[in-house]
């Protein structure tokens, strides 16, 4: 092989994450000589701390009604290619153990590195080359062909793949380059904020949660015609929890949320039964049948729920039920990308072929995974939509 042929291949890709493993080793077995590149010291980071270090791969009742994007029809065509099913039948030719911990979640019995593991022996067999350790400074298209311009020199290659994730986990080496790439070549960038990431609470509040901190209890949370219906957890910094990481993709600063401390009560009712046959009863004691100890303890406390419940009137027993069934708080903010899942917005995918992920004005060039305004649920979405993304590009490029 002569020295400048070294340095050409039929797809590069940028990013050695879910996203871009998976394309690479789809593309690698179609033939096409492929090279993976990251300016991380080793691949699938992310892969490695998600689901608390056991990775929650995918989710087996993923749908397109599980995503957000400004196009939300975007994401049926792949998602409807590549299912949960494909990718829990590599999971198990790979000899993964797994279980399901809620309803369709999948997570590696013992690590996350598995997952990681797997994908590395699949583009190993695929026959791609991953360079870790190495910046992209510059990308120029000419004559057909993209030059890439690396901290180990330049590469030319056919095809581009992006796949260089969004801005969540700056720790973990996330930057907007995938960002700056897509408006190079004249594609849109949809503005972009945190999802599925903590909330902040206002220092009043804060300090009146503050002994709750480490608390659990299961809520339904609301904010803009969207609920979700999940365990909250009280930090030492605000509200986090599935049901308020779900429903931060859907808030925005100054809005309210509506938690239902206790989703599976009529609490109005509870409470107008207790005082006819219990009339010596408490809200305390009542709330402390319904919620963890503590957290009953403290939010009587603060509303100054006090003696028996024969004292109270229908009305007294009415606002009671609104203050549990319809607890308003509005967030000082949230954690940012520092914490968040995912990230929210990215590239228009109006410009984009929902088949292949490539640029409609520039046939060679695609864009997959969180780069893309197509963001998932809590629960495994994410990952599918890694996983199916990277399929139609490595079918395509």
């Amino acid at each position: 092989m002569t020295a400048s042929s070294s340095n050409q291949y039929d797809v590069i890709i940028i990013g050695a994450g879910a996203a871009g493993l998976m394309c690479a080793a789809t593309a690698g077995y179609r033939g096409r000589k492929v090279l993976v590149l990251d300016h991380a010291n080793k691949p699938g980071k992310k892969i490695l701390m998600s689901g608390g270090g056991r990775c929650n791969f995918t989710n087996l009742n993923s749908t397109p009604a599980n995503f957000l994007s400004d196009n939300p029809r975007f994401c049926i065509s792949a998602l409807k290619r590549y299912t949960p099913q494909h990718f829990l039948d590599l999971v198990e030719r790979h000899g993964i153990e797994h279980e399901e911990k809620a309803a369709g979640q999948l997570f590696c019995k013992d690590s996350a590195k598995d997952i990681l593991t797997m994908l590395l022996t699949e583009c190993d067999w695929a026959g791609t080359e991953i360079r870790m350790k190495t910046s992209v400074k510059g990308i120029a298209q000419s004559a057909g062909h993209y030059r890439v311009n690396t901290s180990s020199g330049t590469l030319t290659c056919e095809s581009l793949v992006i796949a260089c994730g969004g801005l969540s986990i700056p720790t973990m080496g996330a930057t907007g380059f995938g960002y700056e790439i897509a408006r190079q070549f004249g594609l849109t960038v949809l503005p972009t904020r945190a999802g599925l990431v903590p909330f902040t609470l206002h220092p009043e509040l804060k300090q009146q949660l503050a002994p709750l901190s480490g608390v659990s209890c299961p809520v339904d949370a609301a904010c803009n015609n969207h609920h979700f219906r999940e365990p909250m957890l009280v930090t030492h910094r605000g509200l986090s929890g599935p049901s308020m990481l779900q429903i931060s993709s859907f808030w925005q600063p100054g809005d309210p949320l509506t938690i239902n401390l206790l989703p599976d009560r009529n609490i109005r009712e509870d409470l107008a039964s207790l005082r006819k046959q219990k009339p010596q009863s408490t809200v305390a004691q009542y709330l402390a049948q319904h919620l963890p100890k503590r957290f009953a303890q403290a939010f009587n406390e603060l509303y100054g729920w006090n003696g028996p419940l024969q004292g109270y009137r229908n009305s007294d027993l009415e606002q009671i039920a609104d203050t549990l069934g319809q607890w308003t708080v509005k967030p000082a903010g949230t954690e940012g990308y520092r914490t968040a899942e995912v990230t929210l917005g990215g590239v228009d995918t109006r410009q984009l072929s929902s088949k292949t992920m490539a640029a409609l004005d520039h046939p060679n060039l695609y864009f997959i995974g969180e780069v893309v305004d197509v963001t998932g649920h809590l629960g495994g979405h994410n990952f599918q939509w890694a996983w199916a993304s990277g399929v139609a590009a490595g079918v395509a490029a």
